[in-house]
């Protein structure tokens, strides 16, 4: 299994892209996703084709990444103009890069409920579709920060169309999506094109459920069993680690009836499954703040786990 690296978590060191790539193959990993243009250090022609480059020597393949593509979510940036402007003009970046796909999402939690963003955004994916097939790749629409559960973005790729539309799967993030990750890999694996991997801990608490981002191996949600069941469900698709702890832990108060003003939608039976795991795990031991360190120390505890404790299971 390709085993990758999303500089996201290295965003504390502000390092670049020459310096991510040096460090990707000193850490052994084989694919280094530039989630956001941000950490590519600019994006002239000549400057991305020296990152690539250097990718090359170093034998790592790219996968490349933007933000919000939806008009109507709090996070789209219209200053850097439309929606299909900002994804004709990264489509080209990843191009240049030799990127298979443009990583994107719509929003965060606090654009839910996503009907009216997923209405939004299914006509910018459709006017870019002749596009994206052109340049050859496809977009990766992310379960991204508790905006989209797996059922949302699997009606959201097919209204677009699976020909150009997948989806980047976040491990972490369907915890803050009130759901099951298990359930989330179920549910998307037939579009998953590339990943995003850090371990969870979810508990219950008198007012409702908890949850913390940890390293890999450190978390309660069986995510050696998660690995296993990708690597099944998915074949041929990265692990690509955004390792992202020292967080406080975020609290779902469940039973508050106007926290479901945020999920109308959701089924019973979905629920059911999230609170089950979340009465079989306990709340972790207390996590150092995040800095440049940690956040190394984590993803490199990360890497060699899975090593020795995951991979050796497929």
């Amino acid at each position: 299994m390709t085993l990758g690296l999303d500089v996201y978590t290295l965003r504390a060191f502000e390092w670049t892209p020459f310096q991510f790539l040096d460090y990707a193959a000193g850490l052994g990993v084989q694919l280094v996703h530039f989630s956001e243009g941000r950490f590519l250090g600019g994006l002239d022609e000549d400057h991305l084709r020296r990152v690539k480059d250097h990718a090359d020597r170093l034998g790592l393949a790219l996968e490349v990444g933007m933000m919000s593509i939806c008009p109507t979510s709090h996070r789209f940036d219209a200053g850097r103009g439309t929606a299909e402007e900002q994804i004709i003009r990264m489509l080209g970046v990843a191009r240049t890069l030799g990127s298979p796909l443009l990583r994107a999402f719509l929003g965060d939690w606090r654009d839910r409920p996503m009907e009216r963003h997923m209405a939004a955004a299914i006509p910018v994916l459709r006017a870019v579709r002749s596009r994206v097939l052109d340049a050859g790749m496809k977009l990766a629409i992310e379960n991204h920060a508790g905006d989209l559960q797996a059922r949302e973005l699997k009606i959201l790729i097919e209204a677009a169309g699976t020909d150009f539309v997948g989806a980047c799967l976040d491990s972490g993030n369907p915890v803050w999506a009130l759901e099951d990750p298990f359930l989330t890999l179920e549910t998307l694996a037939p579009y998953v094109l590339t990943t995003h991997i850090r371990d969870s801990a979810l508990w219950e608490e008198p007012d409702g459920i908890a949850f913390q981002w940890m390293a890999v191996g450190e978390g309660t949600i069986g995510i050696d069993r998660w690995i296993a069941k990708f690597a099944e469900l998915c074949p041929g698709r990265p692990l690509s680690f955004e390792i992202i702890t020292g967080r406080p832990p975020t609290l779902h108060r469940v039973w508050d009836p106007e926290f479901w003003r945020a999920f109308p939608s959701t089924p019973g039976w979905e629920f059911a499954r999230f609170l089950r795991l979340a009465r079989a795990g306990s709340a972790p031991a207390l996590q150092p703040p995040s800095s440049a360190e940690s956040d190394r120390a984590a993803l490199e505890r990360s890497v060699e786990w899975c090593r020795e404790h995951a991979l050796n299971q497929i």
